[in-house]
């Protein structure tokens, strides 16, 4: 079988973080003996659009873009679709050139673009409705692609590789957030929740001047040493699909304090593999930080949890098997 698979965000050296997860289910396809080619920024000129903040905040900056971007990838999809069996665009934009591709499609939803569903939801509509399957990251990014018209839906989250050993946190216990610094990533509530906490952040974006003790992105290495390394990981999303931050602390056995939206309840069972609170509250975000610095064995115990958690729900065995799945529903063969 032969796939083209679609993707605004796809990592452009060893250390980038954009596109990870797509490129490490690339290699595990493969693995199972696809041909998989890559429609990728550099196949199709993004005209500046697809890294740094993304495609969707960037065209509010340079909207004059957006035809230019659209008919080059249009025309790199339709040029991997000649010779591909199934199209599988990565998030709502590229969904739509796949619907034009002229090859049956399935689109995966990892609910960053779920914005863009809200903003323009006739064309979310009519990607959603004409894809084979969407394959979205979280129940709560599932329920909304059925709500837009998705008639095939399953469960396919972002794959998490578990390290064979986690060490011991640092002494000092030390609080640790990874991820873009954007206000949807809840970073105001952070800083504001963060006042006297040794709290050391891994990230870059447009807030990066409000943190500016801030690491940027790091090398995939060193950021598995900042997880062994952290008491508790914090995820304090206004709004998320399924941050693989998150998920990555989890399978180091970190727990987590997360805000109760998107795909977090998904991973982070409240009491049981972390804390939720809800989102905006820096109170609470700040008592449940409190909560679990205070208690070295409410630590250990919900990390443990967490890991297990990860094991079943991230295992990349199961995620393959389901996008497997959809590839062969598309072709009419399931």
């Amino acid at each position: 079988m032969k796939v083209a698979i679609v993707t605004t965000s796809y990592p452009r050296d060893e250390a980038d973080f954009a596109g990870r997860f797509v490129a490490e289910t690339v290699e595990r396809l493969r693995a199972r003996g696809l041909e998989i080619e890559v429609v990728a920024p550099g196949v199709y000129r993004d005209f500046g659009l697809a890294y740094g903040a993304g495609v969707v905040h960037n065209l509010r900056k340079r909207p004059w873009a957006a035809p230019a971007l659209a008919a080059s990838l249009l025309r790199a999809v339709r040029r991997a679709a000649r010779t591909a069996d199934v199209v599988h665009a990565y998030w709502l934009p590229t969904g739509a050139a796949a619907a034009l591709s002229g090859k049956p499609f399935v689109v995966s939803l990892p609910g960053t673009d779920m914005e863009l569903a809200r903003r323009a939801p006739r064309l979310a509509r009519a990607v959603l409705s004409r894809a084979k399957v969407a394959l979205a990251h979280s129940e709560a990014i599932a329920a909304e692609a059925r709500r837009l018209g998705a008639m095939d839906v399953r469960i396919a989250p972002a794959g998490i590789e578990l390290p064979e050993t986690t060490n011991g946190e640092a002494e000092p216990p030390h609080v640790l957030f990874v991820g873009r610094l954007s206000p949807e990533k809840g970073i105001e509530e952070l800083l504001a929740a963060a006042d006297g906490l040794d709290l050391v952040v891994a990230g870059d974006g447009p807030l990066r001047e409000r943190v500016p003790q801030a690491l940027g992105f790091v090398a995939p290495d060193e950021l598995a040493r900042l997880y062994d390394r952290a008491a508790v990981v914090v995820c304090p999303s206004r709004r998320d699909g399924f941050p693989v931050a998150c998920a990555e602390a989890m399978a180091h056995a970190r727990p987590v304090v997360a805000t109760a939206v998107g795909g977090l309840p998904d991973m982070v069972v409240d009491g049981e593999t972390g804390l939720l609170v809800p989102p905006r509250d820096p109170q609470a975000l700040r008592a449940a930080i409190d909560r679990l610095l205070a208690d070295p064995d409410l630590r250990r115990r919900l990390g443990q949890n967490a890991r297990t958690r990860i094991a079943e729900l991230c295992d990349w065995d199961r995620i393959v098997d389901t996008i497997v799945g959809a590839y062969e529903t598309a072709l009419g063969r399931a």
